[in-house]
């Protein structure tokens, strides 16, 4: 789980292993394999960085 921040500033908690795509136009848009869609502050960058971040502390626990 990642969490990011929200246009309106509220965190949100994702399941990294939902997220399918990241696009980035104007504002970052989160595409989920449920086909809903979240747009989030952070770039797609630092989404990036936090599912590897978060990967490998999963992986670190095998």
């Amino acid at each position: 789980m990642i969490t990011l921040t929200k246009l309106d500033g509220n965190q949100i908690t994702v399941n990294a292993d939902e997220i399918e795509t990241v696009e980035c136009n104007h504002d970052t848009t989160l595409g989920l394999k449920s086909g809903k869609k979240i747009i989030v502050r952070e770039l797609p960058s630092v989404i990036t960085e936090k599912v590897i971040e978060y990967r490998q502390r999963c992986n670190a626990h095998s």
